[in-house]
């Protein structure tokens, strides 16, 4: 990996590590579809103003059926249920279980690129999903159903986000990032539409931090953030880009101790232990500079592009 995918790939786990802290201030406020529905149309349109200043208006006409599953798919499903997950376990747990998702890429790239399942790669999920039961039975406060369920649904949000990443290859490959940026967006707002509009005459008072927290989620961890997912999917695969969830935990913990006072039990940390370890064996991370040779699964990605 390159020095600057190197550190767009941190600037990347900072900013999506603040989305669980941000969600779980807004969302017991707003509900989870207003919340994510405000979250991708601002971003969108954000990112649709900055396009007609630069005069790159995106055109959809041929893919807004593809552009629909993508939204849908890789933001309009996995941020309600992080965002439903959140009205009941901390913003450290929830970006914690977000790091399970190279494992399900792993899996939705065997399936669809046709990546080859090692066994060190298999050793390497049965690792990750030990840490997903030390988390949930040991790291977090009690057994209720409501906690059970709402770490089942972090789980399937990862699931969506491997699918997205492979999707999004597959799909458009030669598209710009900030068209992709924008179509994923707009279009999980128009998803979230039915579903958010009921939702109006439940809000809550609105406080600043609500407010500061809607903008900062739209703004920093969408808009911008999706800005730069997209450029490392172009230009260092699916496996390797969403390898950003190695750092996303440590960020999201970081964020959630620091701002919101939240707890790390013994439990927390060996899941988190567990959990980035079989992540970087599944993505065979390693920190290194300048030009790389690429592995086997970029170059699998790379020539569909």
């Amino acid at each position: 990996m390159s020095l600057k995918s190197f550190f767009l790939l941190n600037i990347l786990g900072a900013l999506w590590g603040g989305s669980f802290l941000f969600m779980r201030v807004a969302a017991p406020v707003l509900g989870p579809f207003l919340l994510i529905d405000a979250r991708v149309l601002i971003a969108g349109l954000a990112l649709l103003i900055y396009a007609y200043a630069i005069r790159r208006l995106p055109d959809f006409k041929g893919k807004w059926k593809q552009y629909l599953v993508l939204g849908a798919v890789n933001a309009a499903i996995p941020f309600t249920l992080i965002a439903t997950a959140e009205l009941h376990v901390t913003a450290s747990v929830s970006s914690i279980l977000n790091a399970t998702t190279p494992l399900f890429t792993l899996l939705a790239a065997a399936v669809w690129l046709k990546e080859k399942l090692r066994p060190g790669k298999i050793l390497s999920m049965f690792l990750g999903i030990a840490g997903v039961a030390v988390l949930a039975g040991w790291g977090h406060l009690g057994h209720s159903p409501i906690v059970l369920l709402s770490i089942l649904f972090s789980l399937l949000a990862s699931l969506c986000y491997g699918i997205g990443g492979v999707y999004t290859k597959l799909r458009f490959a030669s598209e710009n990032a900030l068209v992709l940026a924008i179509g994923q967006q707009l279009a999980a707002g128009v998803v979230l539409i039915p579903f958010s509009l009921p939702t109006v005459g439940r809000i809550q008072m609105l406080t600043a931090p609500v407010l500061i927290s809607v903008l900062c989620l739209a703004v920093f961890s969408t808009s911008i953030g999706y800005l730069i997912y997209f450029y490392l999917i172009r230009h260092e695969g699916p496996t390797r880009t969403l390898s950003v969830t190695l750092l996303v935990p440590l960020y999201g913990v970081f964020w959630g101790v620091l701002l919101l006072g939240e707890q790390l039990s013994i439990g927390t940390v060996a899941g988190l232990i567990l959990i980035l370890t079989s992540t970087m064996l599944i993505t065979e991370t390693r920190p290194r500079f300048g030009m790389r040779r690429p592995l086997a699964a970029d170059s699998v990605t790379r020539d569909s592009e």
